[in-house]
């Protein structure tokens, strides 16, 4: 096959649109995929000026455009993704990006345009972004709904007394909050972040800079709820004395890498967690459920409570018959003469500042990890980070 010949098959093969105009704007050549685009065929094209195609007001300038170009070697001719509305032979309208290049081919000049449809990513585009407006409306109302339960709940707590009449009122208060954050949250949160995600995909342009700011904070908002959801979730049930541990087999390196890839995608600016195995084996029997929520609770705690440019050590290990999972930061730390009401519910120590958090990760964790029959070890010291270690011994099992 000779170049003409393949560089015709290219032309005709190609997905994108392909047009050839001379000096005057006439249509040589159109291709195809030109042709499906604006619904015409070939022998009502070619000939025709090519402002045929287009939509006022380039309709009736285009001709003033190629005279602009050809005196100033300057104008709208020659361009390189110049986002365009093209008008199809039924009047309609849609959106392409066009590049045109100038082209010398036997002693005179012709102008070659690549077209490529924008219409379905257009229209992905604005059901986004209205999917995404009406998603932070939910998230606006289902928030002033959980401050007005929280505040409820904040006032039942100051008027509780040691009675066990009003410690029964202040339980069926909790409960109601925890009903009702599970079943009008977790569905609408979770298409949030869906949908935040999804967005990320579609920003190509920068003109999507808005945009971006809306997913970066519906992230941050979903991720605070769920941690709030999750807790509240998790205690009630511990109160309620409805987990259940079912050990198994679990392949704890597997499990651990899959955490470290999961959270790595939360961390602040150039956090990073390092996870490391020791022993020959890599499986230990432990509940898998409670185990993961464990570990996701330790590794938040890390992230939340270091800074930028910091490392967290992640490791598991092992031997002998025990297993031991550590999670250690260099973060802010936990005061020493607070380190003795660490694990008590809803206790938070005095230098979190504004640090969201609810003070039930670590007493959930421990409960956790005492189903399990296993010990929660701990080491802190101001300005020097904290270490957590989650040991299990095979006998206990």
């Amino acid at each position: 096959m000779d170049n003409a010949k393949l560089l015709e098959a290219i032309i005709i093969n190609a997905i994108d649109g392909i047009i050839t105009i001379d000096s005057r704007g006439l249509v040589e050549s159109i291709n195809p995929a030109a042709l499906a685009l604006f619904g015409y065929r070939t022998e009502e094209v070619v000939g025709q000026n090519i402002r045929m195609l287009m939509p006022e007001p380039d309709r009736g300038k285009h001709d003033s455009y190629i005279q602009n170009y050809e005196r100033t070697g300057h104008g709208k001719i020659i361009g390189i993704g110049r986002e365009v509305l093209g008008r199809r032979k039924d009047g309609t309208t849609f959106p392409f990006r066009l590049a045109v290049n100038e082209v010398f081919y036997k002693n005179r000049k012709i102008f070659t345009g690549f077209i490529h449809d924008l219409s379905r990513e257009k229209a992905a585009e604005d059901q986004l972004r209205q999917h995404v407006m009406g998603l932070e409306e939910k998230v606006r109302d289902r928030t002033k709904d959980l401050i007005s339960l929280v505040s409820q709940l904040e006032e039942a707590k100051q008027e509780v007394s040691m009675s066990l009449e009003k410690e029964k009122e202040l339980n069926q208060l909790k409960s109601r909050f925890v009903s009702m954050a599970s079943h009008e949250f977790r569905t609408p949160l979770s298409s949030v972040q869906l949908s935040a995600s999804l967005i990320d995909k579609y920003m190509q342009k920068p003109d999507y800079e808005a945009v971006a700011k809306h997913t970066t904070r519906i992230k941050g908002s979903v991720q605070l709820l769920n941690t709030i959801l999750n807790d509240f979730l998790s205690l009630e049930k511990l109160e309620a004395g409805v987990v259940r541990v079912e050990k198994r087999l679990v392949n704890l390196v597997q499990l651990a890498e899959e955490i470290t890839e999961e959270m790595q995608l939360i961390c602040k600016k150039n956090q990073l967690i390092v996870y490391q195995h020791t022993g020959s084996e890599g499986s230990f029997p432990l509940d898998p459920h409670l185990l993961k929520n464990s570990i996701i609770n330790l590794i938040s705690n890390a992230i939340k409570y270091s800074g930028e440019d910091t490392y967290i050590e992640f490791s598991t290990e092992i031997n002998a018959h025990q297993c031991v999972v550590t999670v250690k930061d260099n973060g802010i730390g936990i005061p020493q003469e607070e380190q003795q009401s660490l694990f008590e519910p809803f206790f938070r120590a005095h230098n979190t500042g504004s640090i969201p958090g609810t003070g039930l990760g670590l007493n959930i964790v421990k409960r956790y990890v005492e189903l399990m029959d296993g010990t929660l070890m701990y080491w802190s010291k101001l300005h020097h980070g904290a270490s957590f270690s989650m040991t299990f011994s095979e006998n206990n099992t």
